[in-house]
């Protein structure tokens, strides 16, 4: 019995990494599963005792379980039924493709990170670039909300910057999962986006099986009651107007409401705005027709080189943040009295019916944001300069049309937010925000537009022309 065996040196090494490993796997494992499980548990509950909307059980379940869940719907299988039977394709390849789309779009929500790191890196590079205020909010209106309905901000979608404003400035009342293009789907950027509890849509997707999948995720969600966040206009606006809505998140949500249901879905509409947006130049060159679309290094190195540029300026102490960025929360819209109101039941009549009642709604929500859009002293004072053409003006003239414009806006019920409640200092930071960008050129107290300049000011103007549209007689 005491006789030895030899072996292999690989031999002896993988059986010690397997004999490791099945002690990871069945000894140490479980019990940090545990550990984690219960830390993540004991953060839901601190984190539920101070959100108005408590984190719903749908939003923090197991990845794999919601998958499946949606896999298996009756109406997803369905869909795959048909296109099997209209395709020729096995049943089997078809479901394929369901788990496919499934697991491209359910999110792996992680409160811990959510709450302990997201919103904490979301707050500092937010306040590093910015001055963030919230200009407005109707307190009582929100406060009316009930805790138990499925609660989606709707919002102006000005720049990729929105994810990060918002998410931090409600995280004191809902964890928000917001619906992202596939521009984020990116390694390691969508993992971490996903464990924000955000999931992916694919914008012009012509796929119905997709359509379907996606549909009934968000059927689901919103039916459990989790807060979301969607952008109506579908995208970026491209001359910083306010663009018309997209109907298909909308559409979803609303297509099997209940009015008489136990949950109602509340919109609040939310309005945002920056004295300068990142992405201006490039969004306004999408613009042109003819404009050469940029590889992707040369995307890469124009934003390194932006980086680059301000880390050097606040190396050198000469860097300034990018002005305001505001955002203002208006009056809730309550899904069932909106359908009272109107007397519309998006379950009945056929799809064209449906689409027009959701269009109606969609319009309403519209005005409700733009109602909501905060005047910020860039907006203001690239309007004046823009109505002033080649000629220019002068400092004086500048305020004196800028404050007439401030009261007009204040009276047709707009939202101006003025730094410091000084309106002199806050057409002094828009022309000193405009001028140190080179868009305008200062002489002797006199401003004028920098040669081809005209499309960025009419950009930042645009951001306030339904404001103006509105308080003009």
């Amino acid at each position: 019995m005491d006789a030895s065996v030899t072996l292999p040196l690989w031999l002896f090494v993988l059986l010690l990494a397997l004999a490791a490993w099945w002690g990871i796997e069945r000894l140490i494992a479980p019990g940090l599963r545990w550990y984690l499980r219960r830390r993540v548990n004991k953060a839901i509950e601190e984190i539920n005792e101070r959100l108005q909307l408590r984190i719903p059980a749908f939003k923090i379940a197991r990845r794999e379980a919601l998958i499946d869940r949606l896999i298996y719907d009756g109406r997803v299988v369905e869909a795959a039924e048909e296109k099997a039977r209209a395709s020729g394709a096995p049943r089997a390849a078809v479901m394929g493709q369901v788990l496919g789309y499934a697991r491209e779009i359910v999110p792996a929500f992680n409160a811990y990170l959510y709450f302990r790191l997201g919103l904490g890196i979301a707050r500092r590079i937010a306040r590093l670039m910015y001055h963030v205020r919230v200009g407005y909010m109707d307190e009582a209106g929100l406060a009316a909300v009930d805790s138990k309905a499925s609660v989606v901000f709707v919002m102006n979608h000005r720049s990729n910057m929105d994810y990060v404003l918002v998410g931090f400035l409600v995280a004191e009342k809902a964890a928000i999962s917001y619906a992202v293009g596939e521009w984020a789907r990116i390694w390691p950027l969508q993992q971490l986006i996903r464990s924000m509890g955000a999931y992916f849509v694919r914008r012009n997707s012509g796929d119905p099986l997709y359509r379907r999948v996606m549909e009934r995720y968000i059927q689901m969600a919103t039916e459990a009651g989790v807060a979301q966040a969607v952008f109506p206009e579908g995208g970026l606006t491209r001359d910083g107007a306010m663009r018309p809505p997209k109907l298909g998140i909308l559409d979803y949500m609303c297509k099997g409401f209940d009015p008489k249901g136990e949950r109602d879905i509340v919109f609040i509409p939310v309005g945002i705005n920056y004295d300068r947006v990142i992405e201006d130049r490039s969004l306004l060159r999408r613009l042109d027709p003819d404009a050469r679309a940029k590889s992707i290094s040369f995307v890469l190195w124009t934003t390194l080189r932006f980086v680059g540029r301000n880390v050097a300026q606040m190396m050198r102490r000469e860097w300034y943040r990018f002005g305001y960025a505001c955002v203002n929360f208006g009056t809730p819209v309550s899904l069932r009295d909106w359908t009272a109101k109107h007397a519309v039941d998006f379950r009945a009549g056929d799809k064209d019916q449906r689409f027009k009642q959701v269009d109606a709604l969609a319009r309403d929500l519209m005005t409700a944001i733009g109602e909501v859009v905060p005047v910020l002293p860039v907006s203001l004072v690239a309007t004046v300069l823009l109505g002033a053409g080649d000629a220019g003006a002068s400092a004086i003239d500048v305020k004196a049309k800028a404050a007439a414009l401030f009261a007009s806006l204040g009276a047709a019920g707009a939202h101006p937010y003025i730094p410091r409640r000084d309106q002199d200092y806050a057409i002094e930071v828009g022309l000193r925000h405009l001028a140190r960008r080179n868009v305008l050129i200062e002489e002797d107290g006199h401003y004028r537009m920098a040669a081809g300049e005209a499309p960025l000011l009419a950009y930042y103007a645009n951001a306030i022309a339904h404001l103006l549209a509105k308080a003009r007689p």
